[in-house]
């Protein structure tokens, strides 16, 4: 009998995209930071274990909106030329370190990675990395979820079928557009559930989601074999989908605290202190000299670290790695212990164990997080555990045992209420409303052509844009509120102009155009999405 292990990364951000980069350095950095600690490492990962021939499965989310900005032309072009202004930085370095051989070892070590992360973005990938993670997908060693169009938190909008509809349709229809293939399996932002979402999720095809431990266990029927196997949600006889299924998968709620928690593995003192770096040190003179900043203009991470976590230790890379397959036995050995016992309780099938990681949590909070994955990619088999992707599990999906998910999240104290708190809660009357009128509009204007159809869709992305859950949890964490809420009022006075300007009938050609640009997500957005099903 085998024991399961499935590892399913989750890849989300917000859309951050700005014309001009000298006053956003500090979030697009967002982006780009997660490309060289994550997106790339990640990518030659997945060679070198293909070419030395070790067998590996994982699963994969993309949002919507981080597919949008890996595409983005003008992206990436800002994005090479971020990159050549953190290796002219890295080439003073080499100078400014000499004779200081612990430093200026490692500032060797990130020069030499920011330069190959220019030929590896530019040469080796084309500039293209969802074409590579979808080559990966095509031979079978990573399965891609689909999830919401904007990442949106759905119980926000449970009573609103229309909204749910929209966000699962445009999140289905972006994974057709960026990965060419319809996924089995669809991942709900944050594992945000709400009764009704299974009937919406069915309705477009897919197979499976993952929820939170809370929704599985405190179902008005226990499963019988916990959260070590799929369980299934009973849907509405007097529906279409009497016939149909859907699986639910539960995560491990152990594994993000095994990674980041406040004694997590990334907690060791060996690691790279990811909150000190050069460009934060240096006078301002220096990085204006080396043109990594311009006069006036905001400072913005190097990724030029050279310390570790030791009370200001210089960082020792052979050091940190010893300990990464250390961590990686500790991890492997705790998930076989959990699926061990698991294989002593249940009476029938095969236990599995997924367990969901934040790809934030893999590079940029923890510099040798994929250094880790690697290592448990390579050491699982050791361990007697099989990797595995998702949808094989499922077998019969109407053999699986029926339950009745208790509504939660894995946010906050497992019901999202820090996307809904004293901090950010006025955010939800704003986007309740307009996603009301976009209902409105949608009946009103069905057969539309024209100049109107071009307001319409930008209508309905400035409104999927308002919905992103990420600004309220940027907002609740402190993390660059003040952006995050001007970001969400853009997107609510744009909406408000395109329906006045539809109530009115006018409307200025230049504003359109310019916003469209500005706004390039979603250009195959069709605003009959929002229409009621009839």
């Amino acid at each position: 009998m085998s024991k399961n292990l499935v590892l399913t990364i989750v890849g989300h951000q917000g859309y951050i995209r700005h014309e001009n980069e000298k006053e956003f350095a500090l979030q697009n950095d967002i982006l780009f930071g997660s490309i060289v600690q994550t997106y790339l490492p990640m990518l030659n990962m997945f060679h070198r274990l293909e070419n030395e021939g070790v067998d590996f499965k994982l699963a994969m989310v993309f949002s919507p909106s981080l597919c949008a900005l890996l595409d983005d032309e003008m992206v990436k072009e800002q994005f090479v030329r971020w990159l050549e202004k953190r290796i002219a930085l890295g080439e003073r370095e080499v100078v400014r370190l000499s004779g200081k051989d612990d430093l200026l070892e490692n500032a060797k070590t990130c020069l030499q990675k920011a330069k190959k992360d220019l030929i590896d973005f530019t040469q080796v990938y084309s500039r293209n990395l969802l074409k590579e993670f979808a080559c990966f997908a095509e031979k079978g060693k990573l399965e891609l979820l689909s999830t919401c169009g904007t990442y949106a938190f759905l119980p926000h909008y449970g009573d609103m079928t229309e909204i749910l509809n929209a966000q699962v349709e445009v999140g289905l229809y972006s994974h057709r557009h960026y990965f060419g293939s319809n996924p089995d399996g669809f991942y709900l932002p944050f594992m945000g559930y709400t009764p009704g979402i299974e009937k919406v999720l069915r309705s477009y095809g897919f197979r499976y989601t993952i929820v939170d431990v809370r929704t599985m266990l405190f179902s008005d029927s226990l499963p019988e074999n916990g959260i070590f196997s799929p369980v299934r949600c009973d849907l509405d006889t007097n529906t279409s989908l009497s016939q149909a299924s859907l699986a639910l998968f539960c995560q491990d709620a152990d594994t993000p605290d095994d990674i980041t928690g406040e004694n997590g593995f990334a907690s060791a003192p060996v690691y790279k202190n990811q909150g000190k770096d050069v460009a934060f040190d240096l006078p301002a003179e220096d990085l204006i000299k080396a043109g990594f900043i311009e006069d006036g203009m905001a400072r913005f991470p190097s990724y030029f670290r050279y310390w570790n976590k030791d009370d200001e230790g210089v960082y020792k890379q052979s050091d940190a790695l010893a300990q990464v397959q250390k961590d990686a036995d500790s991890f492997l050995r705790c998930k076989n212990e959990k699926l061990s016992e698991a294989e002593k309780c249940m009476k029938s099938g095969e236990p599995s164990l997924l367990c969901v990681i934040d790809a934030k949590q893999l590079g940029q909070d923890w510099a040798e997080g994929i250094d880790w994955l690697e290592a448990v990619l390579r050491k699982a088999a050791a361990f007697e555990i099989k990797l595995s992707a998702i949808s094989p599990l499922i077998g019969n999906q109407f053999s699986l045992q029926k339950i009745v998910p208790y509504p939660g999240a894995a946010q906050g104290n497992s019901y999202g209420e820090d996307l809904l708190d004293s901090s950010n809660g006025w955010m939800i009357r704003y986007t309740r409303k307009m996603c009301e009128r976009m209902i409105d509009l949608s009946d009103r204007f069905p057969n539309e052509t024209g100049l109107k159809v071009r307001l319409l869709n930008l209508g309905a992305k400035e409104l999927m844009i308002a919905q992103s859950a990420e600004w309220a949890k940027m907002i609740h964490d402190g993390y660059f509120p003040e952006y995050a809420t001007e970001r969400f009022k853009e997107a609510i006075e744009s909406f408000m102009i395109v329906f006045d300007a539809l109530g009115s009938n006018t409307v200025s050609t230049e504003w359109l155009t310019k916003l469209e640009r500005e706004h390039a997500i979603f250009p195959w957005m069709n605003f009959r999405m929002f229409s009621r099903k009839k």
